[in-house]
C-alpha cells in the first residue's frame, strides 16, 4: 500500500515539478524530501497546501491510508482511562509507549502533561507539595512537546506557584493579564445585583483606565446611588457604549443638580 510520500512524490512527478519547486515559500526542499522518504508525516496544513499545488483532493493523499503505530494499544488503554477520569491509571498505560512515534506523539505528551497537573492538583490539596512540585516540572516538559497544550498553560502556572513558593514570581510572570476575567465577573455581578461585587473585582484590576472598565465602574457606583464617583466614570466609560451611558449620565447629571447637562443627556438619547 503506497504512502502519503508515495503519493506526494507521483503527483509531483506527473506534474512535471521539482521539490523546490512544489515546496514554494510554505516548505523547505528538505522537509518536502523527507516526506516523500517517509521521514516525516505533513501537516493538514501542509499537506492541504501541497494537494493545491498539485491539483489533487487531499483525499487523494488520504485514501485506503491505514493508520498504523506500535502505540495504538497504549493509546487506546490510555483515552479509555482518561474517559474515566483516571489520570494514573492514564499514565500507567503510557509506560509502553515508545517514542518517537509521527502518529501519536502530539496526544502522547499533552496527556501526559494534562495527567500530571491532575495528580499535582490533588497532591496540593493532600499537602505533598514537594511531589505536587515535581509532577508539575514534568507536566511542563510534557507539554512543551505538544502543540496542543497552550489552554492549559495558565492553569499549569497556577498550580506550579501553589506548589513551589520559590516559583511564585517565576509563574506571576508567565501568567496572562487577569483584566479581562475580571471585567467578565464584573459585569456578571453587577447583573446579578451584587454592585459592591462588582466594585471589588473592578478595583482588583491593573488597567483602570479602559472605557469599559469605567463604564462598568461607574454603573457600580450609580447601583449605590454614589453619583459624584458614578458620573467621571461614566464620562469616561461613554466611548465603550455612547447609547448606554446617556441615560445613566442623564440620572447622575439630575440627582447632582446639573440640569444643564441632565438636558444635554436626554438631547443625545433622541438624536
Amino acid at each position: 500500500m503506497e504512502t502519503i510520500g508515495q503519493r506526494l512524490k507521483e503527483a509531483r512527478l506527473a506534474a512535471g515539478l521539482s521539490q523546490r519547486q512544489l515546496a514554494g515559500e510554505y516548505l523547505t526542499r528538505n522537509m518536502l524530501s523527507l516526506i516523500e522518504n517517509g521521514s516525516a508525516t505533513p501537516s493538514l496544513d501542509a499537506l492541504t497546501y501541497l494537494a493545491a499545488k498539485l491539483g489533487k483532493p487531499v483525499s487523494y493523499f488520504l485514501e485506503e491510508q491505514t493508520v498504523t503505530s506500535p502505540n495504538q494499544e497504549a493509546m487506546a488503554q490510555a483515552r479509555a482511562a482518561f474517559s474515566q477520569k483516571d489520570p494514573a491509571g492514564v499514565l500507567a498505560a503510557l509506560e509502553e509507549y515508545r517514542a518517537p512515534d509521527g502518529v501519536f506523539d502530539q496526544e502522547y505528551y499533552l496527556l501526559s502533561a494534562l495527567c500530571r497537573m491532575d495528580l499535582a492538583e490533588a497532591a496540593i490539596r493532600q499537602g505533598r507539595r514537594p511531589y505536587a512540585a515535581t509532577l508539575l516540572e514534568q507536566a511542563e516538559r510534557a507539554g512543551q512537546r505538544s502543540d496542543y497544550f497552550s489552554p492549559w498553560r495558565a492553569q499549569l502556572w497556577l498550580l506550579t506557584a501553589r506548589a513551589d513558593p520559590a516559583r511564585l514570581q517565576e509563574a506571576a510572570e508567565k501568567l496572562p493579564a487577569l483584566d479581562p476575567a475580571l471585567l467578565v465577573l464584573a459585569a456578571a455581578a453587577l447583573e446579578a445585583g451584587d454592585p459592591a461585587g462588582c466594585g471589588r473585582l473592578l478595583d482588583a484590576a491593573k488597567d483602570r483606565e479602559s472605557p469599559e472598565w469605567s463604564f462598568l465602574r461607574g454603573r457600580a457606583y450609580l447601583a449605590q446611588e454614589d453619583y459624584e464617583q458614578a458620573r467621571p466614570c461614566l464620562e469616561r466609560g461613554e466611548a465603550f457604549s455612547p447609547e448606554a451611558a446617556a441615560p445613566l449620565l442623564e440620572q447622575c447629571c439630575r440627582e447632582l443638580g446639573d440640569y444643564k447637562m441632565a438636558y444635554f443627556y436626554a438631547c443625545k438619547q433622541k438624536k
